[in-house]
């Protein structure tokens, strides 16, 4: 599977987990290079608190539209080291 920004591959993997029918990929997949900091956090009962990254391509800035939770609650260990995507970035196979 792909996520598809701005018309950019971002990440890229087979291996994905799909949770409240959100595709997180390998952290690993993910291009940082089109990647910059954000400072946003969230927080799930659930699953912990999440992380953010912002996107930055060709030009244009995504705020806050990848998430992550570096130590998830034990309940959501399967998404440790794995990204997730807001609306507007594309999944496709």
């Amino acid at each position: 599977m792909k996520a598809i920004w701005n018309g950019v591959v971002v990440a890229e993997s087979d291996d994905i987990v799909i949770v409240e029918g959100n595709h997180y990929f390998p952290k690993a997949s993910l291009k940082s290079e089109y990647t910059t900091f954000s400072n946003h956090r969230s927080s799930c009962v659930w699953k912990g608190q999440a992380y953010y990254l912002s996107l930055f391509v060709n030009g244009e800035m995504n705020p806050d539209s990848v998430w992550y939770y570096p130590e998830p609650v034990e309940s959501a260990a399967e998404i440790k080291d794995r990204v997730a995507f807001k609306a507007g970035v594309s999944i496709v196979d």
